[in-house]
């Protein structure tokens, strides 16, 4: 069987990554990198052994899937030039600037019968993915999101950057409308919001309060999830899934018993793992776990939490 031809688009902090995946996987062939710096794509195309470009549209008809890393401004325009090409595409988070855009590349890619998968990586964390097996109707959720401050990113406000993976979760997990938002947030060193907080009440009772800052003297991605009788902890960085259940005795006469567990999981390659869905999905027609769709839902509240920011 012939292989995939492959592309990366934006050859970044992140891209590159996508491109080091293609090259690992025997049924890809990573054709082309393509980036605006032609030094940066001679490199990384040196490296791997195909084209290096400045322009996409070259590749435009040539490849039969595509990572795109560019700015999230230009995600849109690229997004769309491939998929009314005939290839399938993986962007990166956030999927587009607006709504509006997310729709019109969700259609098309209907239209055209193309894989739309939006790359929030978190999804593909194996503390995550092991969540499947014990997590039932949460009531309140709490995540926190800190990392160092990095120049990179600062094209978009601490919600578009960081937040938006934990939205994206919250939604999946939850899977019911949100009826109301409340956020709070400051500038710090950037002139977009840096830190913010956010309160998510959604139509089932469940509420999430999300918080994410990228100017912390220290990197933390930990989620909390309170359900009937359990509490479930969730820690990105270091992979582990820990659950507190209630138990059927006491410990103390009037305190009930507390089972306790903790997994860790091996160091992965959650990126690989991605690519790797992706491409699967693009050769046998199954849905991608984080369709276009849910890339929309995440901007969605993400831009709704944006526009009360700016109002406060």
């Amino acid at each position: 069987m012939s292989k995939l031809r492959c592309a990366v688009i934006g050859t970044g902090y992140l891209g590159k990554f996508h491109a080091d995946k293609y090259a690992l996987l025997p049924e890809c062939e990573l054709v082309a990198v393509v980036d605006a710096n032609p030094e940066t794509a001679a490199s990384l195309a040196a490296k791997h052994g195909c084209r290096g470009l400045t322009d996409y549209r070259e590749l435009l008809g040539e490849v039969d899937a595509v990572s795109i890393a560019v700015p999230t401004s230009l995600h849109f325009q690229v997004a769309r030039d491939f998929l009314a090409a005939g290839s399938h595409v993986l962007v990166e988070k956030p999927i587009t600037t607006t709504v509006e855009e997310a729709d019109a590349l969700i259609e098309l890619a209907r239209e055209q019968n193309r894989v739309l998968m939006v790359g929030h990586l978190e999804r593909f964390n194996p503390a995550i993915l092991a969540l499947e097996g014990v997590l039932d109707q949460p009531r309140f959720i709490e995540s926190t999101r800190l990392a160092p401050f990095k120049p990179r990113a600062t094209d978009v406000s601490v919600v578009l950057d960081l937040m938006i993976h934990d939205i994206d979760i919250i939604l999946d997990i939850v899977d019911s409308p949100i009826t109301h938002i409340e956020a709070s947030g400051a500038a710090v060193l950037t002139g977009d919001t840096d830190i913010a907080n956010a309160r998510l009440t959604f139509a089932n009772g469940c509420v999430a309060n999300v918080t994410a800052s990228r100017i912390s003297l220290k990197s933390e991605r930990k989620m909390r999830l309170f359900q009937k009788d359990a509490y479930l902890s969730v820690d990105f960085q270091n992979r582990v899934l820990a659950t507190h259940r209630r138990g059927s005795g006491e410990m103390f006469p009037g305190v009930p018993e507390i089972l306790s567990d903790e997994v860790r999981f091996e160091n992965g390659d959650a990126l690989l793992e991605e690519i790797r869905h992706f491409v699967e999905c693009t050769l046998t027609g199954r849905p991608p776990r984080v369709p276009g769709e849910a890339g929309r839902r995440a901007l969605a509240a993400a831009e709704e939490i944006s526009a009360l920011l700016r109002s406060a």
